[in-house]
């Protein structure tokens, strides 16, 4: 496959759901589970209690109010080191007659939630009730020996009671990260389809883009698609226009987007699958051309994905590759993106790399086959009336990589 940023013209792509086709289901819940258990074992742990949407997606392959559940604690799951899971759906009879066939789950039951939203000043007796529960559940599907309990997300009070059960907590979280970084044949063609559901958001947002449309109603256009073809959410309002591109991570607004504009974004997209679509462009609006200015931030964006994706290979160290990556020009570093890559899958993932060689949280690993990136960049100056936001998502293959997001540049931009 060609590894190089096309320019040219590209299709709408997958509006037959192309990719769907290899995809079996039930491979892909049976290769994550495993990757999941296989992380408890090699941890010494009994089991993990997943309080996360996304690691409970991981885990089981289902969803339930996943954005709601994000801050509001009302459904986890319990994976054993061996055997089947036990599902605690959010705390409504209803739930419980969703017919669910998972093999890897062998029951529901409806959660117990302790949090202040829902019990008020009963949460420490009811926290005390769900820790016991759970106590219960562990010596029965493990023994009462079984203390070792691998936990994603907990509160001050449900730290406390499930100590008070005798469970030695361990940190969850960079389990699950590590399980979630190799992806199978059926999550990369997931994957796929979720970017070519992208590819019809970005699209229609470039057909969109005209002289007095506000930023709000051309964000509002991948939202629609991503719904639209079965996708699921979008983590983020990172799209700005004019002068609001600088310095990044502006949220879209109401402003109206004139001519000569550059309009940038960041996808964030949680698609079909779950799979996260992470893919940031650069349009101009409008038929006039392009500034040299505006032209030279592009270059230089494009240069320093370009760089980096270069550089992708197997048994690459992630410390090796910020040491080599590309080296952003002094009047930019201050605005840079923060990191120059990061893991993705079902959302954005382990590791960020740094771009700094002298940063103090230098992450220690290998590129490694199946591993999904995404590449960074933002160019902008201090002051400056505008910038540039590119990012390419990208597999890391036996032999080197594989660009994943294929929608083109922008050719008034080049």
């Amino acid at each position: 496959m060609n590894n190089t940023i096309s320019a040219g013209r590209l299709t709408q792509r997958g509006t037959t759901g192309s990719a769907s086709a290899a995809i079996d289901i039930a491979r892909l819940r049976a290769y994550r589970y495993a990757r999941l258990q296989q992380q408890l074992r090699d941890h010494d742990c009994a089991a993990a209690l997943l309080n996360d949407p996304v690691n409970i997606r991981y885990a089981t392959d289902t969803r339930n109010m996943s954005v709601w559940l994000l801050h509001n604690p009302g459904r986890y799951c319990l994976v054993p080191a061996e055997g089947r899971a036990v599902l605690f759906d959010y705390p409504n009879n209803n739930c419980l007659g969703i017919p669910l066939d998972i093999p890897e789950v062998s029951e529901v039951r409806l959660a117990t939630s302790y949090g202040f939203q829902f019990v008020a000043e009963h949460a420490e007796p009811v926290c005390r009730q769900w820790a016991t529960e759970l106590r219960a559940l562990v010596t029965q599907l493990m023994g009462r020996d079984a203390t070792r309990l691998a936990i994603d997300r907990a509160d001050l009070e449900g730290t406390d009671a499930l100590r008070a059960e005798g469970f030695t907590l361990v940190e969850g979280q960079r389990l699950l990260e590590l399980a979630r970084s190799i992806k199978s044949p059926d999550e990369l063609a997931c994957m796929r389809r979720s970017l070519e559901v992208c590819d019809i958001g970005m699209w229609r947002m470039r057909e969109a883009l005209r002289p007095g449309i506000t930023e709000n109603a051309l964000w509002a256009e991948l939202h629609h698609a991503n719904i639209a073809h079965g996708g699921e959410w979008i983590e983020t309002r990172l799209l700005s226009s004019g002068p609001r591109t600088n310095p990044w991570l502006q949220e879209s607004s109401d402003r109206i987007i004139e001519a000569g504009d550059i309009v940038s974004f960041d996808t964030d997209m949680v698609g079909p699958y779950g799979y996260c679509s992470d893919v940031s462009r650069a349009f101009l609006c409008g038929d006039g051309p392009a500034s040299n200015r505006q032209k030279t931030l592009y270059a230089l964006a494009l240069e320093q994905v370009e760089h980096n994706c270069a550089l992708l290979k197997p048994g690459l160290s992630f410390r090796d590759y910020t040491a080599i990556s590309w080296s952003i020009p002094a009047r930019f570093r201050h605005q840079n993106y923060g990191c120059v890559a990061h893991g993705v899958g079902l959302i954005d993932e382990w590791p960020g790399i740094a771009v700094d060689r002298d940063d103090p949280v230098l992450m220690d690993g290998v590129f490694t086959p199946g591993m999904t990136v995404c590449l960074e960049s933002y160019i902008g100056e201090v002051g400056g009336p505008d910038g540039i936001k590119l990012e390419q998502q990208v597999l890391i293959t036996d032999t080197g990589h594989e660009i994943l997001s294929q929608f083109p540049l922008e050719p008034k931009l080049l």
